[in-house]
């Protein structure tokens, strides 16, 4: 997949491309041949994101085509494309209206405990990733600086500031909570999608598992410790044991921020 690029054309993000001037409502229709703004006036390119999002969120990013956009909408595809000159630059515009979704303090606001507001945006950044599984992928292949996920890494920014870490060290801080968090939420994300596609609950998908897993007695021997830590779930639902284990790996990740911090104040010069 291309990161936003189109042929004949460098640029790398349709963020940082021209807002181009909007045709005038009778050049579309002679340009494309097509009486879709006239019979659908409500149509722009908001509406066309936000059907983005929904088909994305309902089938995934691997089924997800401009001529299902366009079905959905109960347009053409021709007519798609008087609002976002490409795929790519749409999904990218599908992008930043989720990471919308994430509440995001006032980076002016100040107050409040950096540890706190750093658990509430990477608890917001999980709960965005999860509720959209397709995100990790577009992450990973669009730069992503949208006007809403730049508010959030502004957020983030200013938090850091407050946490008196090293300018040094900063983005290695916050690679430690955020990439953490991608990961741990990816995984979460995509054990969802499996347990939908077989129509089990995550309970009784898992539960299925440890049962054919506690049928073979080769497993067992060769995996005892695997095995062990099976059993200390008995009783806790995976969204329990979830809830617990991220708090407490987010926890140990920003503690070990702390220790960072107090070590390269202990080396620096001032410190000692």
């Amino acid at each position: 997949m291309t990161s936003g690029k189109r042929a004949g054309s460098p640029r790398a993000s349709v963020w940082l491309a021209a807002e181009p001037a909007p045709k005038r409502k009778a050049e579309q229709a002679e340009r494309k041949g097509e009486g879709q703004e006239q019979r659908h006036g409500a149509l722009d390119r908001q509406r066309i994101v936000e059907a983005t999002v929904r088909l994305l969120d309902a089938d995934g990013l691997a089924k997800f085509s401009m001529r299902r956009l366009a079905d959905e909408l109960d347009v053409t595809a021709m007519s798609v494309y008087w609002y976002v000159d490409s795929k790519d630059d749409l999904l990218e515009y599908a992008l930043d209206e989720v990471c919308g979704e994430m509440v995001v303090p006032d980076p002016a606001a100040g107050g409040g405990d950096w540890r706190d507001q750093l658990r509430a945006l990477a608890v917001e950044y999980r709960n965005m990733l999860v509720a959209h599984p397709w995100m990790p992928s577009l992450l990973g292949s669009y730069l992503n600086i949208g006007p809403r996920s730049m508010a959030f890494s502004d957020a983030i920014l200013a938090v850091m500031r407050h946490s008196g870490v090293p300018r040094e060290g900063m983005t290695g801080a916050l690679s430690a909570v955020f990439q953490f968090v991608y990961g741990f939420s990816t995984i979460e994300g995509q054990f969802k999608e499996r347990c939908r596609g077989t129509g089990l609950t995550e309970d009784e998908y898992y539960r299925q598992v440890i049962t054919t897993v506690k049928d073979r007695p080769d497993f067992a021997e060769q995996h005892p410790e695997a095995l062990a830590m099976t059993e200390d779930m008995a009783g806790t639902t995976l969204a329990e044991a979830r809830e617990r284990d991220f708090g407490f790996a987010l926890d140990t990740v920003i503690a070990g921020i702390e220790v960072m911090r107090d070590r390269a104040g202990a080396s620096s010069p001032s410190g000692v």
